[in-house]
């Protein structure tokens, strides 16, 4: 276990919009991306944003999930979406989440060049194609396709309907939110924020609900009532 970086739901590539979450549907492959090679590269950082997008696994590694086109970033061919940041200037980031990474880059002074140790995915899988379709013919229907295997931090996992219309509007707006409180995009912990506030009676609950979940985070009281806001415009249809 300790090899593996992330999963992906079926598709062997390093596909970040394929990152394996809080949602498995019945009938999904998972396919683990273990440690490849390891690389160190020195940046030099000619503007304030790199143009990098990071998340983590949850346990310690953060990676690379998205690079802005024509970014500095960008204009590394070395630098893949995939790899894990392993250490900035010799200061090893294992164990850190993807918001403290995303903030020590930010936190590096324009003008001057830092060093990136990096571990890719190991190349793996080449020869195989995409699922043409379902699970394999004959056995037990095990389901329609439309449910899915929730996982739950605490509690038993639960069988659930596929997201509703709400649940999509109040990810999209907990993730802009995100973006524009703490600069990262996250989809998976809008999601998250989205179940812990879909029955709270007031920010106050929320609050308590987040900090009972995701203390860590430390989330500003402006930021919750804006949360609180956003989940409620969705539940009934503002855009």
């Amino acid at each position: 276990p300790g090899q593996v970086m992330f999963c992906t739901l079926n598709t062997h590539k390093v596909d970040m919009e394929k990152l394996l979450g809080g949602q498995i549907g019945l009938e999904d492959f998972i396919f683990a991306h273990t440690k490849g090679q390891r690389k160190e590269v020195e940046v030099f950082k000619s503007e304030e944003a790199l143009g990098l997008t990071i998340t983590d696994n949850g346990a310690g590694y953060a990676f690379i999930k998205r690079i802005r086109e024509g970014s500095v970033i960008d204009r590394i061919p070395v630098i893949s979406v995939g790899d894990m940041i392993e250490a900035i200037d010799g200061q090893s980031l294992v164990g850190a989440r993807h918001y403290e990474v995303a903030k020590m880059l930010k936190e590096l002074p324009r003008g001057r060049t830092f060093a990136l140790q990096l571990t890719e995915p190991r190349k793996a899988f080449d020869m195989i194609g995409p699922r043409a379709g379902g699970g394999r013919g004959g056995g037990t229907q095990l389901g329609t396709g439309r449910g899915t295997l929730r996982l739950r931090a605490r509690g038993p996992a639960t069988v659930e309907e596929q997201p509703s219309a709400f649940e999509e509007r109040a990810v999209a707006k907990v993730d802009d939110l995100l973006e524009s409180y703490m600069g990262i995009r996250d989809s998976e912990l809008a999601a998250t924020m989205v179940e812990l506030g879909r029955d709270a009676r007031d920010p106050d609950a929320l609050a308590q609900a987040l900090d009972s979940q995701l203390g860590d985070f430390a989330f500003p009281d402006e930021f919750v009532f804006d949360v609180w806001g956003a989940i409620g415009d969705a539940k009934v249809g503002r855009c």
